[in-house]
């Protein structure tokens, strides 16, 4: 260990404390805090939901400020840059401040920013709040998920990260909804307004649930490290922007890209060298956990990316009303929803390895037969291919989630959670991207291919593309142990 400070919890009772392990009666681990979870779990929901809900929103916040609404296109993207800009220095501030105080003050910022987003009277105010926003959710992601982890007992960890899982699940599929029934019966600034109420919820259960765990990192922050960081993901996130756009030309986006590699590699090498890194990224030795970081990362990658190519499918290629389309996606969502009672129990019977394997190759199954379907083929083939692609979806992300922290020590978890939510983010916001970048690749691939080049291939084709990339977190799962993560299941022996 470095010797930052990191390893100073006193004695083995804050030891135990810090990984969910406090004795209660008899010496037993604590149970799952359900309290704790479903607050977490509920202020995660509230930022999941704000990075996406404003999409359907934005014609009518752009004419209530008399801008364009491609202007107001840096509402979203301000937003979900500054979390994941800001998320690398939350295991910092969590360690140095301890995660309760920093909890609070990241709900309290991100609902008075709320405020100050349905007060807008210009666009470059509503950005300036949406950016203030971002800090308070860069905050409450990693750092939620540490006091959850910090204070649940490992074998309770499957439950506990279940809870944690479902607001990435639900908030980007009912998000475009809630927000289209919003601004069609009352005005865009409710989007921010039904926060207020909420935050100030979540801000009086947290004084009163959260525990009280002091601050134990001694160490300055690593500004070099943040800097480095923020240049990488900075660069690597507007080059995707780019490249998913059809007007921009090759050759910027590819040295664009190569910027971002120098950069990413250049952070890598000053987090692993540093005395005091912003994130020890000894944690990617944990089998488990790199296979959750790198593996899980392109399966979030991938399956972010479906629920935009979905409907742009139905609506551009197949040529359906938005309705029509909007009702096919409650499918996706159901087989979301119902699945997951049963995740804990799956994961528990099976292994990760194995759930990792079937959500994995279900996924890539599920791609390729929706790019075998056109506008003629029965709806409710559509639906039943919608539904086991959110079944896959769901046991993904839960087993992606939950393993990650297998086999995390208490002096890792603050490096762990940030490390994994700082992937996490980036994957959901290049996820938009990526489904964007598929489509605009797909119409030459498809020409070259001697199809007819219609809109109907050009979406199979990007499907298609999408798809093949779920070959990484098979070749992923088929590496890890046959027995991974058991410590969480209680099948170690």
């Amino acid at each position: 260990m470095h010797d930052d400070g990191r390893s100073g919890a006193a004695g083995p009772a804050a030891q135990a404390v810090e990984r969910g392990t406090a004795a209660g009666a008899g010496g037993h681990p604590r149970a799952l805090p359900r309290s704790l979870a479903l607050l977490v779990a509920g202020t995660l929901f509230m930022e999941n939901l704000d990075g996406t809900i404003i999409t359907t929103a934005l014609p009518r916040m752009a004419r209530s400020l008399r801008v364009s609404a491609v202007s107001l296109n840096l509402v979203m993207s301000a937003y979900l840059l500054t979390l994941a800009v800001l998320i690398p220095g939350s295991a910092w501030a969590a360690d140095r401040y301890g995660a309760r105080r920093v909890y609070t003050a990241a709900i309290a910022v991100f609902t008075v920013a709320s405020g100050g987003c349905a007060l807008s009277t210009s666009a470059a105010m509503l950005v300036s709040m949406r950016v203030l926003q971002g800090v308070g959710g860069a905050m409450m992601v990693p750092v939620g998920r540490i006091v959850v982890l910090r204070a649940t007992a490992r074998l309770d960890t499957i439950r506990a990260i279940a809870y944690l899982t479902w607001p990435a699940l639900v908030a980007p599929l009912i998000a475009p909804a809630l927000g289209g029934v919003i601004v069609t019966h009352t005005t865009w600034r409710w989007i921010f307004l039904v926060n207020l109420p909420l935050g100030i919820i979540a801000l009086a259960f947290a004084q009163r649930i959260v525990p009280r765990i002091e601050g134990r990192r001694a160490a300055a922050l690593d500004w070099f490290g943040l800097l480095l960081s923020a240049a990488a993901i900075t660069t690597l996130v507007l080059v995707a922007e780019r490249a998913s756009d059809p007007r921009s030309s090759w050759p910027p986006v590819v040295a664009g890209f190569g910027s971002a590699l120098v950069l990413i590699a250049l952070t890598g090498a000053h987090l692993w060298r540093s005395a005091n890194p912003l994130i020890d990224l000894r944690v990617l030795k944990i089998a488990t956990f790199r296979a959750s970081a790198a593996g899980g990362s392109v399966f979030r990658l991938v399956i972010g990316a479906m629920p935009l190519l979905v409907p742009l499918t139905f609506q551009i290629a197949y040529r359906w009303s938005p309705v029509r389309s909007g009702l096919l996606l409650l499918f996706l969502f159901a087989g979301n929803v119902g699945i997951k009672p049963l995740t804990t129990p799956m994961l528990r019977r099976f292994g990760f390895r194995s759930v990792l394997l079937i959500s994995s190759c279900g996924s890539l199954g599920t791609f390729l037969l929706f790019a075998a379907m056109s506008p003629h083929t029965p709806e409710v083939l559509i639906g039943g291919d919608l539904v086991l692609s959110g079944v896959f979806r769901s046991t993904g992300f839960s087993a992606y989630n939950t393993i990650a922290f297998a086999d995390v020590d208490s002096a890792m978890t603050s490096d762990a959670s940030t490390l994994f939510a700082t992937t996490q983010q980036l994957a959901a916001g290049l996820g938009i991207a990526l489904a964007a970048l598929s489509v605009r690749i797909g119409g030459p691939v498809s020409r070259l291919l001697h199809t007819s080049g219609t809109l109907v291939d050009q979406y199979r084709t990007a499907v298609i593309l999408l798809g093949f990339l779920l070959v990484v977190p098979v070749i992923e799962a088929l590496l890890l142990a046959p027995r991974a993560g058991d410590a969480l299941t209680g099948n170690g022996g």
